[in-house]
């Protein structure tokens, strides 16, 4: 009986933890999930025969060495600064590894030991990183064995909500981590654009973010997305004169975002323990700016386009960031105020449906002409639980899962999934699931 091993039962979970089941139920497997909330671990599994749920501090030595030693395969969906710790006991009882998040500077130093003990850590296997990889490299490697070359990439990914579900001013709804959302931007973004390298600061990620039009959907938005050249080189694509990764939002989120930067909304080092209410703390942010006493429609008239003013505003107090409520007891910077009132106003509602939207637009030379390739994805979810990002996060992991215990997949080493014998038959099995990509060239 293989036995499957998996940390976190959260919001990226659900789907996962479903397909795991269907596939232990016709394998005859079996899953442990560990979680620090036992009863959302338990409600995801329900009456499985096939299953646990199980709850210990994650930083116990002995009962994480125990889980994993018993384990065929594990899957880490924790947080990413405690990837290494499951990392660490993969390697002392030789596992393999799956995680949806990018591999840090902690993961590459044990990649010698990784190829030594011939186990396979695979990493940025969900959707962004993990979709985007492999139908990017689907695309890249044809073009390549066709003897083109690639001039221009741009990838584009999203979770947003579904247009019959976006019922607020900031066109947003929350179907992850929402820290990830709070801090999204803060490392700044590398990129390429015709031949140049451009740095952006984080203080310039959402100014004035450029539009973009997928078929059937409102006018979306773009922002760098973090280091795109660490992947130019990966997708053999280091001589292409435009390289970038983005991350898409609808146009009015990205504005209405920009002034809450602006504003220093999403600082995590100072101290808010002088502020009682929501009002004083966001006035007082204000002040900040110049320095000096300065109301709202003062900032306004100072820093935003006349045309946003109403929908700034709109924003700004759907937050509540007018409201003399008093500041949530568990804050200790400005990013955790923020966090509270993003997770209470953007909830999604249980009969909303997110959706998760990827363009990838590549331009590449053959025969002495330029084609250009569109390649998206538009994926809608059902309800609150069974999301769009859960699915398209924790489908790639299950099926990867599936396809390493069943010796499908045999890739020794620290990978992400960028070559074709990872690649293919996950995409494959993928589009089974409804999962596929709608292609035009021209």
């Amino acid at each position: 009986m293989k036995k499957i091993l998996l940390f976190g039962a959260g919001k990226s979970a659900t789907v996962l933890i479903d397909y795991l089941l269907s596939i232990a139920a016709e394998e005859k497997w079996f899953i442990t999930i560990v979680d620090a909330d036992l009863k959302l671990a338990q409600s995801k599994i329900g009456n499985s025969g096939f299953a646990k749920a199980v709850s210990f501090d994650i930083n116990n030595e002995t009962e994480r060495g125990s889980a994993v030693s018993t384990a065929d395969i594990v899957i880490s969906l924790l947080p990413p600064a405690l990837h290494f710790l499951v990392a660490k006991d993969c390697l002392l009882y030789s596992k393999n590894l799956l995680t949806a998040s990018y591999v840090d500077d902690k993961i590459k130093e044990l990649k010698e030991e990784i190829e030594n003990k011939q186990l396979l850590f695979l990493c940025e296997m969900g959707l962004d990183p993990g979709i985007d990889h492999m139908s990017a490299m689907r695309i890249i490697d044809d073009i390549h064995a066709k003897g083109g070359a690639v001039v221009s990439f741009k990838s584009h990914c999203g979770g947003l909500v579904a247009p019959e579900s976006d019922d607020n001013p900031w066109h947003y709804k929350i179907s992850w981590n929402p820290r990830n959302i709070v801090l999204a931007g803060k490392a700044g973004a590398v990129f390429k654009e015709e031949d140049k390298k451009i740095t952006i600061a984080y203080d310039k990620i959402f100014e004035n973010c450029p539009e973009i039009n997928v078929e059937g959907l409102p006018v979306l938005a773009y922002y760098p997305n973090r280091d795109s050249l660490n992947y130019a080189t990966l997708y053999g694509l280091e001589e292409t004169s435009t390289f970038i990764r983005t991350t898409l939002r609808y146009a009015s989120f990205c504005r209405g975002w920009d002034v809450i930067c602006h504003l220093g909304l999403t600082d995590t080092e100072d101290d808010i323990t002088k502020y009682e209410t929501i009002s004083e703390w966001f006035h007082d942010k204000l002040r900040g700016i110049e320095l000096r006493k300065m109301d709202w429609l003062e900032y306004l008239q100072l820093y935003v386009n006349e045309n946003y003013h109403t929908e700034i505003t709109e924003q700004v107090d759907y937050l509540g960031l007018f409201e003399i409520v008093r500041l949530p007891n568990a804050a200790k910077c400005s990013a955790d105020v923020l966090q509270n009132l993003l997770e209470a106003k953007l909830v999604l509602k249980p009969g909303d449906k997110d959706m998760i939207v990827m363009l990838h637009e590549i331009k590449y030379t053959k025969d002495e002409k330029i084609y250009e390739i569109r390649s998206s994805l538009v994926v809608k979810g059902e309800n609150s639980l069974r999301t769009a990002m859960a699915k398209t996060v924790g489908l790639p992991l299950g099926i990867a899962a599936k396809l390493i215990l069943k010796g499908k997949i045999n890739q020794p080493g620290l990978h992400i999934p960028v070559v074709k014998e990872i690649y293919e038959p996950v995409l494959k099995e993928l589009e089974l699931q409804n999962i596929h990509f709608v292609e035009k060239q021209e």
